[in-house]
């Protein structure tokens, strides 16, 4: 209870906080719940930090001897500390514990120094110690006996001894090399065995605690009067070092000690003395014939000092003995590798955090000492990360960089503990470190403009595509949405043609599409994400309008006019090949849908003619038989490459006649057919012929003589130069040359400017006005009013000469038929 009570009383503390570090000094054995000092004071804080800054209170021993009352932020004891258990023999005896506070992170070291108290008293190896002492030893003979163990430190543990009084003997301290000093008896008056032969003392020992403790060992002296000389080592004390990895049976040392005398008194044997205390005994094997000191077993933690006694004792009758110190000092082997723990993570962090920032605390132990126990930690393949030494073995993780989700959504973070060890030891730990998503990305579209095609007369609410766009952020911030902006173009908004769906991005049409009247489209779409703020971007969408084959040909010449067919003349001279007229055409759509091709659907004679498919010239495909059909009827199809095709036809009049009629026959009859005439009919052309010859033969001869009467006149033939019609040079006619109109409309509408070879005839024979050359629309119109004529031209034919086109007009009424 005193005990108690002066530990109590007698609690020392001591506090510095110098760089972060608390020291508390407190006696073993203090009882539960005594105050050893207020860590909340010490660090400037109050006692309501603790619990909601997460205080922890992080040890690296075993056993919950103190502890932090959140209450009050006093550090109490939770069980009694002792000493000796805790380290033994070590001094001083400090246990080291961590401090951790979050928001923010602070750690803080704390070292409490457990003081001795005199709890422990003097403890001999053995209780009883026998000696065997000739008789014939003269006084001041010396005779070691066993030293006292006290487990406290200090004057606590310093020791003094005495012994029971007697005549014979008194107790003196011997000193070795190393400065130790031992109990030793000397014999102060020579014994005698028959007057006494055994003395009984007690070898007491006293510590210098308060109070002091004391322990006894009963010594008994057995007298012989048998050999006088004890063996002597060659050493008092023998050194070794021994890692603590050394197998059992190694040898630590060989001692060796003499003895003078001879026979069995000299013969030494070699054995643990009874001095060594018992829990070593185990430890050491010692050889008695050769003095060599093995392991027998595990010899215990590093920078362990076992001190054990060898003793010598020779064979006589009564067997003389001296002893030896051994010192084995248990060196450290690397053979713990470092421990890495993890304190505190965040997790994910956001790739918007700075460099430097703080993410995880960790704390390294090594149980090995010295360099072996030195850690260094290191970091690799960890990404934008390093480590931070923060104090002792402690270290932080931060940001060393800036943190990209999209490219790295997660981080495998390698650290690596190494001690100084040699060979080093070393130990992995892998911290996983999430990234979180900011909104730090807009919506990126493959390409910033982008075609559509929408073929014509489509429905409303056609699709005509989509556009899309990525953000790589995610949520949120990657959700994308879609909006037309409402961009004027050929007049009208965009809004007016598209729609765009503003979750998917879908494009459909709100009207139908015209090629013909509507070719492009342009206009932008806006892509924005949901992140705070939005981001946004926009792509050009060019939208063509592809044609149909939704329009026919349309044929431009040869024009029906009010039903009519239009007529074309062919003199039954005309050799094979002869240009009877062009189709013109014209398609209002593009590209297949308008390319033409002209074919003969019907004909009166398919033989008769054939048609340039590309150019869509009609022309002789023979000469003309005197048995072909005066009067000709071809029906044109112009068609197109469109899917499915379209066409147009035309109706053709062809007039096979070797001179100009004075009336164009009516084509709308039926159609007649080139056969083969009876052997009656060919006489009766035959005769009709001639007769017509005979007829005209005399009229012509009637005609020239009228005109050969005439000097108003040309003498040869009434034919003047195109030349002296342009200049406006008159040219005096036949008086029976009916006026008539030329009609040229018809060749303007061509989509080129011709030039013709024109050739009218006004008359027969000699009587005739011929106009040779190249002229253009315009040209005959020219001509025919420079000389007074209202001619009407009938049939145009159109033959493509390289670079001009050949025309022939001919007349349909002449004077005088």
């Amino acid at each position: 209870v005193v005990g108690w009570t002066v530990a109590v009383l007698c609690v020392w503390v001591s506090c510095g906080a110098a760089a972060g570090q608390l020291e508390y000094s407190v006696l073993e054995e203090t009882p539960r719940g005594v105050a050893v000092g207020n860590v909340t004071a010490d660090l400037r804080l109050s006692a309501a930090v603790l619990s909601w800054r997460n205080f922890r209170f992080l040890s690296s021993h075993d056993g919950p001897y103190f502890g932090v009352d959140l209450a009050s932020g006093s550090l109490v004891v939770r069980e009694p500390a002792d000493r000796e258990r805790l380290c033994g023999a070590k001094a001083p005896c400090v246990l080291t514990y961590e401090l951790v506070l979050e928001d923010p992170l602070e750690l803080h070291k704390m070292r409490i120094h457990v003081l001795d108290i005199n709890d422990n008293a003097p403890l001999f190896p053995a209780r009883d110690v026998q000696l065997h002492i000739p008789e014939f030893l003269a006084p001041g003979a010396r005779f070691t006996l066993p030293s006292a163990q006290d487990a406290d430190e200090g004057s606590n543990g310093v020791l003094s001894y005495s012994l029971s009084p007697s005549q014979h003997f008194r107790l003196d301290m011997g000193s070795r090399a190393d400065g130790s000093e031992f109990p030793e008896l000397v014999l102060e008056k020579a014994l005698d065995r028959e007057e006494r032969a055994t003395h009984r003392l007690v070898l007491t020992a006293h510590d210098r605690g308060r109070p002091a403790r004391s322990g006894d060992a009963q010594v008994t002296i057995v007298v012989v009067d048998t050999n006088d000389n004890a063996p002597v080592f060659e050493r008092t004390v023998y050194r070794t070092k021994v890692p603590e990895t050394v197998p059992n049976g190694t040898v630590l040392v060989r001692v060796r000690a003499s003895d003078p005398d001879e026979g069995s008194n000299g013969e030494v044997r070699y054995s643990l003395s009874s001095s060594t205390q018992a829990k070593l005994r185990h430890h050491f094997h010692v050889h008695p014939r050769n003095g060599e000191v093995r392991v027998a077993a595990l010899l215990g933690p590093p920078e362990t000092l076992l001190e054990a006694y060898i003793e010598a004792r020779d064979e006589g009758a009564f067997g003389l003995a001296s002893t030896a110190k051994l010192l084995v000092e248990v060196t450290d082997v690397n053979d713990h590798a470092p421990e890495v723990n993890l304190l505190t993570l965040s997790s994910p962090v956001s790739e918007g955090t700075a460099p430097g920032t703080v993410i995880a605390l960790l704390s390294v132990r090594d149980e090995d000492l010295g360099p072996n126990g030195k850690v260094i930690c290191s970091i690799s393949n960890g990404g934008p990360f390093k480590l931070k030494a923060s104090f002792d073995n402690y270290y932080s993780l931060l940001t060393d960089g800036p943190l990209d989700r999209e490219q790295v959504s997660e981080y495998q973070v390698l650290i690596t503990a190494s001690d100084g060890g040699s060979p080093p030891l070393s130990t992995r730990r892998t911290l996983t470190v999430s990234v979180a998503d900011v909104n730090d990305n807009a919506p990126r579209f493959p390409q910033p403009r982008q075609e559509l095609f929408v073929a014509e007369n489509n429905g409303p609410g056609a699709s005509l595509g989509r556009v899309f766009a990525q953000d790589p952020d995610l949520g949120n911030n990657g959700l994308v949405f879609y909006e037309l902006l409402d961009i004027s173009s050929e007049g009208q908004t965009a809004a007016s043609w598209v729609a765009v769906e503003s979750s998917s991005g879908a494009i459909t049409a709100k009207t139908s599409f015209d090629f013909e009247q509507l070719k492009e489209v342009h206009f932008q779409v806006e892509a924005r994400d949901g992140g705070i703020p939005p981001r946004s971007a926009t792509v050009t969408v060019n939208l063509f309008v592809v044609d149909r084959n939704d329009n026919a040909p349309v044929i431009l010449f040869p024009v029906t006019r009010n039903g009519t067919v239009p007529v074309e003349i062919v003199p039954r001279s005309a050799r094979t090949g002869h240009l009877v007229t062009k189709v013109v055409a014209e398609d209002a759509d593009s590209g297949s849908n308008a390319w033409l091709s002209y074919h003969i659907s019907q004909a009166s004679d398919s033989s008769l003619f054939r048609i340039s498919a590309n150019m869509g010239e009609l022309r002789t495909a023979r000469l003309v038989l005197p048995t072909d059909a005066v009067k000709q009827r071809v029906v044109v199809v112009v068609q197109d490459r469109g899917d499915p095709p379209l066409s147009s036809s035309v109706t053709l009049g062809v007039l096979l006649s070797n001179s100009v009629p004075q009336v164009l026959p009516d084509f709308e009859d039926a159609w007649e057919t080139g056969g083969h005439l009876s052997a009656r009919n060919l006489y009766l052309v035959i005769a009709l012929a001639c007769i017509s010859f005979l007829f005209l033969g005399c009229l012509l001869f009637f005609v020239c003589i009228k005109l050969s009467q005439s000097p108003g006149y040309c003498s040869r033939s009434c034919c003047c130069s195109p030349e002296e019609l342009r200049n406006g040079r008159e040219v005096t006619l036949n008086p029976c040359m009916a006026s008539a109109t030329i009609d040229v409309t018809t060749v303007e509408r061509l989509s080129q400017t011709y030039l013709y070879w024109a050739s009218l005839g006004l008359g027969s024979d000699n009587n005739s006005l011929l106009w040779r050359g190249e002229y253009s629309a315009a040209d005959l119109r020219n001509l025919a009013t420079g000389v007074g004529l209202n001619l009407p031209i009938s049939c145009i034919q159109i033959r493509n000469r390289k670079d001009h086109i050949n025309v022939n007009a001919m007349v349909s009424k002449f004077c005088g038929i």
